[in-house]
């Protein structure tokens, strides 16, 4: 992941980084699963997803993304819509394995766009709120995380 501009030493970004970071692993655990014609697994680990990812799009969404809305309109609303969409294929699998045949493709689908999605923030939306979010923002973001915490382990942080 991105390491070349100095935002992962601000706290905000580097607690953002490191869901990221658990959930790309998380990914790689689906792609063995679905290999593995096993979409009870995949549907736990789309779970263990949605845990790590629930409080991390509310400090996006709530804290980050607001700061950045007026500068960089579409490019925020964009990665909103992107949130929606694999909250609403991972949100198949919270209660149960999805009977839906189509499901591990849709839930494959998904995580492409994930990962994609994890990049643009990493490489775009993490340096640019580096660049023009000030102390009042950071404070904002902060108080976002403090209200929702994290999913992460302890050996995750």
């Amino acid at each position: 992941m991105c390491e070349y501009c100095g935002c992962q030493s601000l706290t905000a970004i580097d607690e953002l980084t490191r869901e990221h970071d658990t959930v790309v692993n998380m990914i790689g655990d689906v792609r063995a699963a679905r290999r593995d014609g096993d979409t009870a697994r995949m549907a736990g680990t789309a779970r263990r997803i949605a845990e790590v990812l629930a409080p991390h799009t509310r400090v996006e969404e709530h804290g980050l993304f607001p700061a950045m809305k007026e500068e960089f309109p579409d490019h925020i609303a964009a990665l909103e819509d992107e949130h929606r969409y694999i909250e609403g294929v991972l949100g198949e699998a919270a209660d149960t394995v999805p009977a839906d045949p189509s499901w591990p493709d849709r839930l494959q689908e998904a995580l492409e766009v994930l990962r994609d999605h994890i990049l643009k923030e990493q490489d775009g939306v993490f340096p640019a709120a580096l660049a023009t979010l000030d102390t009042e923002d950071w404070e904002a973001v902060g108080a976002v995380r403090a209200q929702v915490g994290t999913r992460l382990s302890a050996a995750d942080a």
